[in-house]
């Protein structure tokens, strides 16, 4: 069973292409124009162990909302046509990663119900030219498209660099464990039938 997904997503404001394999190894190959968020989506790819390909084209001479946000909705529906009905996985998982003095707790739950909870102490505005407040809209998109629930929590912190990497290398591992296929697990892992 091939759980790829390949996602091209255009508009007026951005030309996304998303490439997934849940069943990678890590390797990654992003461009978005926006090099923070490309090192964000590199932790992503990497520590989730999903082989990610994101080349993306948009306005960042207006900023770099549009980018980001079409980007993100492209990942979340990439990663949900890539597991397909969901037979075999396990559905939920959770991580804690510290990465200096910040602790991130995340859990996901692959459900086909999107929900976030989104927790995180004030940062700055700006990392480089990278807009912070594009941080929550982030995983609220990825959310939305990939219908999924996800709670972050940042539970220690204060370098925003280091806030935004410890998220996704912690959604990441969550994610990594929830796609996971498990051989105790007969078909869908919903008492529904469906998710």
């Amino acid at each position: 069973m091939s759980r790829t997904s390949r996602v091209e997503r255009t508009t007026k404001e951005s030309n996304v292409l998303v490439e997934l394999n849940l069943d990678g190894t890590g390797e990654i190959s992003v461009d978005t124009g926006v090099p923070f968020f490309d090192h964000m989506l590199s932790q992503l790819g990497k520590h989730s162990g999903f082989n990610l390909t994101v080349k993306t084209t948009g306005d960042v001479d207006v900023d770099s909302h549009h980018t980001v946000e079409d980007t993100s909705l492209a990942f979340g529906q990439a990663l949900r046509e890539a597991l397909g009905d969901k037979a075999g996985i396990r559905r939920f998982g959770d991580a804690m990663v510290p990465l200096d003095e910040v602790l991130v707790q995340a859990a996901v739950d692959l459900s086909g119900r999107p929900y976030l909870v989104h927790r995180q102490p004030e940062i700055v505005e700006l990392i480089g030219t990278f807009d912070t407040t594009l941080g929550k809209h982030i995983w609220e998109s990825i959310v939305a498209e990939a219908r999924i629930a996800l709670h972050i929590r940042v539970l220690e912190g204060r370098n925003a660099h280091h806030v935004f990497e410890a998220q996704f290398k912690a959604v990441a591992r969550a994610l990594r464990d929830a796609v996971a296929l498990d051989s105790r697990v007969a078909g869908i892992p919903s008492t529904k039938g469906s998710l």
